[in-house]
């Protein structure tokens, strides 16, 4: 489609000019016409905190969203974007995407004026219509609002000019969307500035008697924690927000493993065949789960989904290492590779207060009993009878990770029972696969007191009870 180039081809064009959460408003209408998510990539949020983004885009309200680290506040407001129009027409060099036919700056308005009906148009796509700032201790009004710069007076304009103002990034982000990310870090001084912002819908330039309106839309991320017991955003800005959300973790297992399916990075190795069973990939998000419920770990500071991501990948690497020292080029995780886990683990958390040493303890004792969820939902136990009974005649089974995937596939004909337990773990009769299987049921096992285990470093020996 040809745009136009000047003020009158765009009038000409029919083009009508709207405020930007008009433009939000009618954009996410018609994606909830059609049936389709009003954001893209967020799992677990369709039936919580979605439909109450909804309700505060249709009502043209500001927006800030509570939720510990790793909810995807950030994804949320980010994804926004996509509900701005693609291409706006704004007046030709106006630093702060000036309406063609209502521009607010001195240069816009001059320009106008000027040139009347030939003003030139210039199309700024949507994503040059999202600001974003991280809030820190120093940042500035300066640095939101704008300062005079002193480059422009150098050149000779009077500091009464206003075209000596350098814009911040918020009048700079004039018809379209604002964000403020852990907004409660911001100095209180600074929060007064957005105020205006908020509510008469302007800004305030410093030395000037100016008024510049602007036409934007506010959207935050906050700590819960600081948001609301440290008091640290003021309360009129609190006021002005016409809608909080509430974020939050996955809810269950099912839903914080379709997450890791989408963010995990996998490992690209022409040299490897990685495959991670649905019961291994159920362990790592287990281990989030559990750690959500431990009393042994800080619950204000929360547990990030982003644990799930890392120790999933973790696992594959450690796999990997393994495969690749053994000469395998089938990569399928076992138990043994959970032991890898600590190092993506420990920095994520944030333990109550623990005697030194006790942190191992309790990320042992949270994966452990992940495995023996995962198991009792897994596995039946009518299927298992008869390896158990293969065990207290005398059998005994060494694992680790210097075992050779082809020793846990020669168990198959050798040990009764044996395939009956793995029966309902769909891995297959692929030497990676058996092997991964193997150490799932005998740990499992182990953890439900049917098996003996005797473990040195990162090698076991499991055996009957008898």
């Amino acid at each position: 489609m040809t745009r136009a180039g000047t003020l009158g081809e765009l009038r000409a064009s029919g083009w009508e000019s709207r405020p930007v959460k008009d433009e939000v408003r009618a954009n996410a209408l018609a994606r909830i016409a059609a049936g389709k998510p009003l954001v893209d990539g967020v799992i677990g949020f369709d039936d919580t905190v979605l439909p109450q983004l909804e309700n505060a885009l249709l009502a043209g309200h500001d927006v800030i969203f509570l939720g510990e680290r790793g909810q995807a506040k950030t994804r949320i407001i980010r994804s926004l974007v996509s509900l701005l129009d693609e291409w706006t027409p704004t007046i030709a060099g106006s630093e702060i995407n000036d309406d063609p036919y209502a521009p607010v700056s001195q240069h816009g308005r001059l320009l106008a004026a000027e040139r009347g009906e030939d003003t030139p148009i210039e199309w700024v796509h949507r994503e040059r219509r999202f600001g974003e700032k991280l809030a820190t201790p120093d940042t500035s009004i300066a640095d939101l609002i704008g300062e005079v710069d002193p480059i422009k007076v150098a050149e000779g304009r009077y500091l009464a000019d206003e075209l000596t103002i350098h814009y911040g990034l918020v009048p700079r982000t004039n018809r379209g969307i604002f964000a403020i990310n852990e907004l409660p870090d911001l100095a209180e001084r600074i929060q007064v500035g957005l105020l205006n912002v908020l509510e008469e819908r302007d800004v305030q330039i410093r030395g000037y008697k100016i008024r510049l309106p602007l036409d934007l839309m506010l959207v935050a991320s906050a700590n819960p924690e600081d948001y609301t017991n440290r008091g640290r955003i003021i309360t009129p800005l609190k006021d002005r927000f016409g809608a909080q959300i509430r974020t939050h973790y996955p809810l269950d297992v099912d839903v914080e493993m379709d997450v890791v399916a989408q963010e995990a990075q996998p490992l690209a190795a022409e040299q490897l065949s990685v495959h991670v069973p649905e019961f291994m990939a159920e362990i790592v998000s287990e281990i989030t789960q559990q750690a959500r419920r431990s009393p042994n770990i800080n619950q204000r500071s929360g547990v990030s989904v982003r644990l799930s991501i890392t120790n999933y990948e973790t696992l594959v690497a450690n796999a990997s290492r393994r495969a690749l020292r053994s000469g395998e080029r089938e990569v399928v995780p076992r138990v043994s590779d959970l032991d890898a886990l600590v190092a993506s683990t420990a920095g994520k958390i944030e333990f109550e207060t623990l005697d030194d040493g006790r942190e191992e303890q309790v990320l042992e004792r949270i994966v452990k009993a992940s495995v023996l969820e995962v198991f009792r939902a897994r596995t039946r136990p009518e299927r298992l009878a008869r390896l158990v009974a293969a065990f207290d005649e005398g059998v005994t089974v060494h694992t680790g990770e210097d075992v050779a995937a082809s020793e846990y596939a020669g168990l198959l004909p050798k040990l009764d029972g044996l395939r009956d337990a793995l029966a309902d773990l769909g891995v297959g009769e692929t030497p990676a696969g058996v092997a991964s299987a193997v150490e799932f049921v005998l740990e499992g096992l182990h953890l439900s007191k049917r098996l003996n285990k005797d473990a040195v470093g990162g090698k076991a020996t499991y055996r009957g009870r008898g």
